[in-house]
């Protein structure tokens, strides 16, 4: 009743407890959706409640797709405790000012700043057929080389798509090195797919 009232009122972002629950208009997949937090007795009968209300189970192959296409950092494969912020496409999350902030890792991060960050997370869009998947091998020609993180078919955009950690002087264009073939791959700005939306 009320509490089913209040979390459909919730605006994206924000969550609340309701009783025992805590719901929150969250989610890992850049779709619209909520996150239940409760007590793990709890969860069976919740989720036969679910179940009857018409709301179907998914995989994580699926939830993982939708992270990629929302542009959706996974930890231990495209972050993880030694790599930065500045490297994982996540220097937005990091707040320099007021400039008497102070922070565990900031100088680190600074003394990274004012060297140049020497590798970048880019948006890759596989030009021919393929399946782009992590580690495979970049290349970036007159450059270096980089490594795929994560990378998936997009059912939204019909072509491979991934992320991968470059140089930071990598520009518009890369090879990527699947089974021995190198295939062509455009560098574009994450997220690649927004309310079911391309945006690439």
């Amino acid at each position: 009743g009320d509490a089913i009232a209040g979390a459909l009122d919730l605006q994206p972002f924000f969550g609340r407890e309701f009783g025992s629950y805590f719901v929150s208009r969250t989610g890992y997949t850049g779709e619209d959706g909520w996150e239940i937090a409760l007590p793990a007795a709890q969860a069976p009968d919740l989720w036969q409640r679910l179940k009857a209300a018409g709301v179907a189970q998914c995989g994580l192959g699926a939830r993982d797709t939708l992270r990629l296409e929302a542009g959706m950092n996974l930890y231990g494969n495209d972050m993880d405790e030694s790599v930065t912020p500045l490297e994982s496409g996540l220097g937005w999350t990091v707040a320099f000012e007021p400039e008497d902030r102070d922070f565990i890792g900031r100088s680190a991060l600074e003394a990274l700043r004012a060297r140049g960050v020497p590798r970048k997370l880019v948006g890759l869009v596989l030009e021919e057929r393929g399946v782009l998947r992590s580690h495979q091998k970049v290349i970036v020609p007159d450059v270096g080389e980089g490594e795929l993180t994560s990378g998936t078919f997009s059912p939204t955009l019909e072509r491979s798509i991934g992320f991968a950690r470059v140089p930071s002087a990598t520009t518009d264009r890369v090879l990527v090195d699947i089974r021995g073939k190198l295939l062509p791959a455009r560098v574009v700005k994450y997220p690649f797919v927004r309310n079911g939306k391309a945006l690439v």
